[in-house]
């Protein structure tokens, strides 16, 4: 054996034990001694794994049950504190698959990572995982990286500039860079299956979103922030953003069926008051933006009735008679 394979002894070992034990499949010195061989096509004799097997328990601090604990062989346990149960890997996955902010070539790499963290049984759980959606991906390839850009001029107070597009219908349905903006940005927060940055546009003072899938050449520049934002004015501003709509807030009634009930508070969160009127009815106050309220309310039209502020109301009965009148 060179040298080359002997200093690679204990991290055969080490994978050898990650991949292929865990307490149901607990690996005696002659099973990791032929998987090695498979695997490597490396011989190792019994003395030198129990060795390293010790320097990987005592000195490298990995927790291995040995022989001498279980009456059998060895297996690597798993550290709740640092790395995933295999119920934590699944989330994950599945969050990437029917994720629509990041592309299909992304979300795979990502799956693929969370595959290596898991040994063979677990994964030979997942061996018929499919993925049912018809939502559409984003195509934009530079998400994962605007992510860590604005993570890192958010960190270090800088402004950004960069392209935003929009989609527009010429001859044809087609992306258009509709501004290049310089912003502040403040956070990053997920929102109805999006990801948006929330900044401050130069020569603004207000918070403005911005789908972070729709964010193309970020370019951190030299220039700092100028308008401090704390943190309650960020959770306040989120709390009060209805479909992440920004725009004019106002306290807003609305009667909604009881079958909203969930809906409503996943929704709105802690920002509202309910008042029960009957087993069928209540009447959700909120202080949120008008224009993320239309939105929602139009979703749910069978459902909310818009009490106050008026001119919401008389905007949306215009909106249902001039429907009315589209399908007559």
């Amino acid at each position: 054996m060179d040298l080359y394979e002997k200093n690679g002894n204990v991290l055969y070992i080490l994978n050898v034990l990650k991949k292929y034990s865990d307490e149901n499949h607990i690996m005696k010195v002659a099973e990791i001694q032929r998987k090695i061989k498979e695997i490597y096509n490396v011989e190792i004799d019994p003395r030198t794994i129990r060795r390293n097997i010790n320097l990987l328990k005592y000195k490298l601090e990995y927790d291995i049950s040995t022989r001498e604990e279980n009456n059998k062989g060895y297996y690597i346990i798993k550290d709740p504190e640092t790395e995933f149960e295999q119920g934590e890997i699944r989330a994950i996955i599945d969050t990437f698959s029917y994720a629509k902010y990041i592309t299909p070539q992304v979300s795979k790499s990502i799956i693929k990572k969370c595959k290596n963290l898991q040994n063979i049984y677990e994964n030979k759980k997942l061996e018929n995982y499919h993925i049912y959606t018809s939502g559409i991906k984003t195509d934009n390839m530079e998400v994962i990286k605007n992510i860590e850009d604005i993570t890192e001029a958010i960190l270090n107070l800088n402004k950004i500039e960069f392209e935003y597009w929009k989609y527009t219908i010429t001859t044809k349905l087609e992306k258009v860079i509709v501004s290049t903006p310089t912003v502040t940005p403040y956070a990053i927060v997920y929102n109805n299956q999006e990801f948006y940055m929330i900044g401050i546009k130069e020569g603004q003072n207000k918070f403005y979103n911005y789908r972070l899938d729709r964010i193309k050449n970020i370019k951190i520049l030299n220039e700092k922030r100028t308008i401090p934002k704390t943190n309650k004015d960020i959770q306040e501003y989120v709390e009060t953003n209805v479909e992440m709509f920004g725009g004019e807030k106002k306290q807003i009634k609305a009667e909604c069926k009881m079958y909203l009930l969930d809906t409503v508070i996943e929704e709105f969160g802690d920002n509202l008051t309910i008042k029960k009127i009957n087993e069928d009815k209540f009447i959700l106050t909120t202080n949120s933006s008008v224009r993320g309220f239309k939105v929602w309310a139009m979703r749910n039209i069978d459902s909310a009735t818009v009490i106050s502020p008026a001119n919401l109301k008389n905007e949306l009965k215009e909106i249902i008679e001039n429907a009315n009148k589209q399908y007559k």
